[in-house]
């Protein structure tokens, strides 16, 4: 079983995500104990996202165990997040000992911060394309960009295209696509 962990924080964009996590978490109903999506945030108090949504956590900075891919969302909260100290600590804790590193939109930052995206292809969403080059990132316009176990998604709903990205890294081509044509996704998977 793969264990992604999605960091969540507050004033997080939702679809950035809940995307990735319906997608990364909908193989198991195909093949059963595929995966394990748990949602990471600060502490386990309730997490408020930018639109409103609230969202318990499974698990905090402090007790996360071991993951196989980090993935952050971004969204307004980034700005604030993306800087505390309990939150580059995590990144720095965990980044060795995953398979995969990712993010959708401006949750490229987080990577950026940590300065894993130094001198590396990333993408982000597209107003904040000179922001992230300031961190010497290569900035790359395009929906999902991978540059050794750092894998980037572009613009919010950009976390779509990363999940099926993620499932044909981990399961192959065809289980991705049948994943998508079960939830009535129209995508290429080989294309990705």
């Amino acid at each position: 079983m793969i264990t992604i962990g999605i960091v969540i924080f507050p004033n997080v964009e939702e679809l950035d995500f809940v995307a990735p996590f319906e997608v990364l978490s909908y193989i198991n109903k195909i093949q059963s104990n595929s995966t394990k999506v748990l949602l990471i945030a600060p502490t386990l108090e309730p997490v408020h996202a930018f639109n409103g949504l609230r969202v318990l956590p499974d698990v905090s900075l402090e007790n996360c165990p071991k993951v196989d891919i980090l993935l952050f969302p971004g969204g307004k909260g980034r700005t604030q997040w993306m800087k505390e100290p309990s939150m580059q600590d995590f990144i720095k804790q965990h980044k060795e000992e995953v398979t995969y590193l990712a993010s959708v939109c401006t949750g490229a930052f987080f990577l950026a911060e940590a300065g894993v995206l130094l001198g590396k292809e990333a993408t982000t969403y597209h107003s904040a394309f000179d922001e992230l080059s300031r961190y010497g990132v290569n900035v790359v316009s395009s929906k999902v960009v991978q540059d050794g176990k750092v894998i980037t998604a572009g613009g919010v709903s950009s976390g779509i295209e990363l999940g099926f990205y993620l499932l044909r890294e981990l399961f192959g081509v065809a289980l991705a696509q049948e994943v998508a044509e079960k939830i009535e996704y129209s995508i290429d998977v080989s294309a990705l």
